[in-house]
């Protein structure tokens, strides 16, 4: 008889509460739970219960809910509800840990079926915050006042001979906007214009970020926070920061190595 088989035939699982402290979460699990996904996980059990066990081996160390034990530890939960899941060798289950996660992103969404259900959600006088589904606030104002043109979602080819070029700034009215570096004087001083003075910068710089940290923190797949960023950079640069009076504040913009866009407002006055 195979390994899979008489997994296939294991006794019926049961839900067991179990002290918070007999359990041992494995250091070898390969997902990461940032603060901001325990604080959901926090609301959804303070509102919903703790409604999906946590699977951990007969010794007590985890296999899945890495991210719910995280979670009761925050809360100061005493126990838990646990699954005890006996008969797996060592090998299945570092691969359970894996699946458990991975299976579960191979899911999509019907967005108009979505729409619907969040829409009527909202509709309704609810006692508790539509985030706590789990979407933060911007994900939720895209899915619910998002254009419904399909054209709206069609990002065009980048041409093969782009008409901007490094260092050209376009004037819009009032606006101006420059194609360069954000962090070179002359060029800042170049896109506000020597009657304006800056008196405050709002920067979007994907720069300076450990990979580690490359995630996602608006739009479409989080809710915005801005963080702090150690300053690695040459004395030159950090200079430049302290010459120009601000404080410099950065939050990933995605799953790259490369960085080669600077965003930067600025708000400037005439003296």
């Amino acid at each position: 008889m195979t390994a899979s088989s008489d997994a296939a035939r294991s006794p019926p699982l049961a839900v067991t509460y179990c002290p918070v402290g007999t359990l041992r979460p494995d250091p070898r699990n390969a997902r990461t739970h940032p603060k901001q996904q325990i604080d959901q996980i926090v609301a959804s059990i303070r509102q919903f219960g703790f409604v999906n066990p946590i699977l951990a081996d007969p010794d007590g160390r985890i296999i899945a809910g890495h991210g719910r034990f995280m979670a009761a530890k925050a809360m100061g939960l005493a126990e838990v509800p646990t699954i005890y899941i006996p008969g797996l060798s060592e090998t299945q289950k570092r691969a359970l840990r894996i699946a458990d996660n991975k299976i579960a992103l191979g899911a999509g969404w019907d967005l108009d079926v979505l729409k619907m259900e969040l829409t009527e959600l909202q509709s309704l006088d609810l006692d508790f915050e539509l985030s706590v589904t789990g979407f933060s606030t911007g994900e939720l104002d895209i899915i619910l006042n998002g254009s419904t043109d399909p054209d709206d979602e069609v990002i065009p080819e980048v041409p093969a001979s782009p008409r901007t070029r490094l260092g050209d700034i376009w004037i819009l009215g009032e606006h101006r906007v420059g194609c360069g570096d954000g962090r070179d004087l002359d060029f800042v001083r170049r896109v506000v214009g020597e009657p304006a003075a800056i008196d405050a910068a709002f920067l979007d710089p994907p720069y300076n970020v450990r990979i580690s940290d490359m995630r996602m923190r608006w739009g479409v797949t989080g809710n915005s926070r801005w963080r702090p960023v150690k300053w690695t950079r040459r004395s030159s640069e950090r200079s430049w920061s302290r010459r120009s009076g601000f404080a410099l504040r950065s939050h990933a913009t995605g799953q790259c190595t490369l960085s080669v866009w600077i965003g930067v407002t600025w708000m400037t006055s005439r003296r």
